[in-house]
């Protein structure tokens, strides 16, 4: 028995993987175990800014109009 594998059967293999994958991925991160971790790194951009010292600031500031 030969099998041919034609255009068409390579595109409908290509689009099955891809949907399997898309599948999975979604899976993965709607998952409630990983919410903590997304959560955690939903921060890291932020991660590297200074944070603002009130107690200095509030200080030196005159209260006079």
């Amino acid at each position: 028995m030969v099998f041919e594998m034609s255009t068409g059967m390579i595109r409908d293999l290509g689009t099955v993987v891809v949907f399997v994958a898309f599948v999975g991925l979604t899976l993965w991160v709607f998952n409630a175990k990983r919410s903590p971790e997304f959560a955690e790194a939903r921060l890291l951009p932020f991660a590297d800014e200074p944070q603002p010292d009130t107690t200095q600031e509030s200080a030196t500031r005159s209260t006079r109009p």
